[in-house]
């Protein structure tokens, strides 16, 4: 038979002679072939006769479900989305044999009939007639696509159920839309729509999907002996699925050898090729083809992508959209998660944080300027544990994000939120060696309004430095920020003003784990809200971009079913000034070398800040090069309030009080080290020492000279701590490595989250 036989289409009303022969026959025996009783229908000539001539539309064919793919930024594939397994494929990609062994089977005179094969449906009627049940199907290939489409655009179960229903009706229905599809396409196209529609089993649907889950291998590699299986799978697909059992795999032998025996008998393949593939085994390699994130190699981050396409508008005007979409698949997602960067993050937590310690790690690492995400990382393995209990060393929650993204509410962002009072200071024009007398005490009883206007002022609330030890002094806004100072900054945030301070979070992007609005407190400064490190290392980003902030982004472009690539950009603004910007940095940068990280630099430019929270319940530590910027957060998932991070062993270290800079700083070094390895380095910006150098803070007059890290010696400036020129310290002693860096008291009227469970827990009732 040639190819351009193949492609004839045959008028639906001309078979055995006329009209109503093909009506009747065709009619009646396929509504026979399925319905024993079918003689009392009260079928008319008439009404057979209209059936086959006032023909509908061929069905509405939507896209089928196909899988939504996730690449690396490299283009690696590390994860994939699907309601069905398939993966649509043109009819030359589907090897020869093959399409020789799916007709031979399911309809041998497909190339003949015009959507009704009468001669197919007499046999199967008499065979089922004499076996007294199902033998033969009596629908044609077309009619079998029919039924497929139709049980494809159902939306509810009952109209799947009305879809496969065996009536008389639902047969009528099917054959009209056959002769009309008949009518629609070639052969060529009907036998392709119905490869990739069919449910072959083991989870696969179309021929590619089959050919890849049965035997690993691509359709256009199919063998004789591996088309003839897939062939045989199409009838019963759940009494063949041979990833069920070796029953079912029996069972799909069969239909095999009574494949090869029917190509055999049509003259596809002689008798001798069809016994040697029966004594053959059969071969099966199943490949798993695992679904969702949890399989995934990156799974946090795999999470939130799959969260953006539920909840990002730029993927659809209603979350219906887009779960519609979503679940239709077919698309390729190229993502900006870095392998280099995701191992860094991964190996920096699993070598500290034991998966079965009850403290967490997480980590996020963004790029700054662009927003994009580069890893997401925790210490926790994703996914159920053993019998679905709490603690274990698996979680279900999206630790590095925040809620919208499945993570929980986060923890408590410590001292990291300095750094907004900080740009907020040198924004009004403070200059770095500018500051003030401390007390060792500090009640915050006025001076503290919210951007509503409201006074939020706490004259029942104390607050002290690092551990409380009530010691006061002269501090800059460079020697406070180094020595991570609350009373400063509370005092500093008075000054500046607590709604600016507000704003310029915002501004870089500051938001709660948990949506609800920032709580403007005076305690603001100390990083009372709830945060988690991708908002946190975001914000910090911005910073190292000198003040572009860009939103955190996973997904850089989508390449569409039609193969039109959608680049998905950046969303940047500049949020602060720039020499601002670099003036932050230019501070920021001292803690490595003056302040609560002395010792762990990662040698190269880096700026950063700790954060250990009000007894110890969490501890931060976010940093940024020019290049990358992290942000590490550790607590306990059963509630850091509960369960404060004291006297407490993880990862088989003991810790009489976790700080910033005793586990999620050397987490910090450790994965930016490991991630910037084949970086160049890149330097940040000299602030403008006319705008930000000098300053004056009374009681500092009497610091001494002090060499810079070069050896080059300069003399003290008037007003103590930076020289004017270089910007250099020039007095004081380096803050030591662990230096404590507790975030202080929250307000009087505060309710911190217990943790990542539960809900909120009393007010605090005490102070130190």
């Amino acid at each position: 038979m040639t190819a351009r036989r193949h492609e004839v289409r045959r008028d639906p009303v001309v078979c055995l002679g006329g009209l109503l022969a093909c009506g009747v026959l065709g009619g009646l025996l396929a509504a026979a072939t399925a319905l024993p009783l079918v003689g009392s229908a009260g079928i008319t000539v008439n009404n057979v006769a209209r059936t086959v001539t006032d023909l509908p539309p061929s069905p509405r064919e939507d896209p089928l479900p196909q899988r939504t793919v996730l690449l690396d930024k490299n283009g690696k594939q590390f994860a994939q989305f699907y309601t069905e397994n398939r993966t649509i494929v043109p009819l030359d990609k589907v090897a020869p044999i093959m399409r020789q062994a799916i007709v031979a089977i399911e309809d041998s005179r497909f190339y003949e009939h015009a959507g009704l094969d009468v001669k197919g449906t007499l046999r199967a009627l008499v065979t089922n007639t004499q076996a007294g049940g199902v033998r033969q199907g009596g629908s044609s290939l077309t009619q079998q696509l029919v039924k497929n489409i139709l049980v494809e655009n159902a939306q509810t179960g009952a109209e799947r159920a009305q879809a496969r229903a065996p009536s008389l009706k639902r047969k009528i229905t099917e054959l009209r839309y056959a002769l009309a599809m008949e009518k629609k396409y070639t052969k060529a196209e009907i036998l392709e729509r119905y490869l990739n529609i069919a449910y072959f089993g083991a989870g696969a649907f179309g021929i590619e999907a089959a050919a890849q889950r049965f035997f690993s291998v691509p359709a256009s590699a199919l063998s004789l002996r591996q088309a003839a299986t897939l062939a045989g799978a199409v009838r019963t697909p759940y009494a063949t699925d041979p990833s069920l059992d070796e029953r079912r795999r029996a069972r799909l032998r069969e239909r095999r050898d009574t494949v090869l025996d029917r190509m055999a008998q049509v003259g596809n393949i002689t008798p001798a090729q069809a016994g040697a593939a029966k004594k053959s085994p059969l071969g099966i390699r199943l490949k798993p083809e695992p679904g969702g994130c949890a399989e995934s190699s990156y799974p946090y981050f795999c999470i939130y992508v799959h969260k953006e396409l539920l909840t990002n508008p730029v993927f659809g005007h209603t979350r219906a959209e887009r779960e519609r979409r979503l679940a239709r698949g077919g698309v390729v997602l190229r993502t900006t998660v870095d392998p280099v960067a995701q191992r860094a993050a991964q190996r920096a937590i699993s070598a500290r944080v034991d998966p079965r310690d009850t403290e967490v790690a997480a980590e996020a690492m963004i790029e700054p300027g662009t927003g994009r995400i580069r890893a997401m990382a925790a210490s926790k393995k994703y996914g159920r544990n053993s019998g679905n209990t709490n603690n274990g060393p698996r979680t279900t929650f999206n630790l590095p994000a925040d809620v919208a993204h499945g993570g929980g509410q986060g923890f408590q962002a410590g001292s990291t939120f300095k750094v907004f009072t900080l740009t907020t200071a040198l924004n009004k024009g403070w200059r770095f060696d500018e500051g003030f007398m401390t007390p060792g005490r500090f009640v915050p009883a006025s001076g503290y309004v919210d951007c509503r206007g409201r006074k939020v002022n706490d004259p029942n609330a104390e607050v002290f430095n690092a551990s409380g030890e009530g010691k006061g002094g002269p501090q800059s806004i460079s020697t406070g920020t180094w020595k991570s100072v609350n009373i400063f900054y509370m005092m500093l945030e008075r000054r500046v003003g607590l709604c600016p301070v507000v704003r310029t979070a915002k501004a870089l992007g500051i938001v709660r784990a948990d949506g609800k609005p920032l709580r403007e407190v005076p305690t603001f400064t100390l990083g009372v809200n709830e945060m988690d490190p991708v908002t946190v290392a975001g914000a910090f980003a911005a910073l190292a971009a000198r003040g572009r902030q860009c939103q955190p982004m996973a997904i850089s472009d989508i390449v569409q079913r039609n193969g039109r690539r959608v680049q998905v950009p950046p969303s940047c603004t500049q949020a602060i000034d720039r020499e601002v910007a670099d003036a932050v940095n230019h501070i920021l940068s001292g803690v490595f070398t003056k302040g609560t990280m002395t010792g762990q630099g990662i040698g190269r430019d880096a700026a950063g800040k700790t954060g250990t929270n009000n007894g110890y319940t969490s501890a931060w530590f976010a940093g940024y090069t020019p290049d990358l910027a992290a942000a590490v957060s550790v607590g306990d998932i059963r509630g850091s309030y509960r369960h404060p991070l004291r006297d407490v062993r993880i990862g088989g270290e003991y810790y009489g009080a976790v700080q910033g800079a005793s586990l999620p700083g050397p987490i910090w070094v450790s994965s930016m080290s490991a991630a910037l390895e084949d970086v160049p380095p890149s330097s940040f910006r000299h602030p403008d020492m006319g705008r930000f150098g000098g300053g004056f803070t009374p009681g500092m007059e009497k610091d001494k000279d002090k060499k810079d890290g070069e050896g080059e010696r300069r003399a003290a400036g008037r007003r103590g701590g930076w020289g004017h020129a270089t910007g250099r310290r020039t007095g004081g002693r380096p803050h030591q490595r662990n230096a404590r860096d507790q975030a202080g008291y929250g307000d009087r009227a505060d309710r911190p989250y217990r943790g990542w469970r539960d809900e909120w827990d009393r007010p605090h009732r005490g102070r130190r």
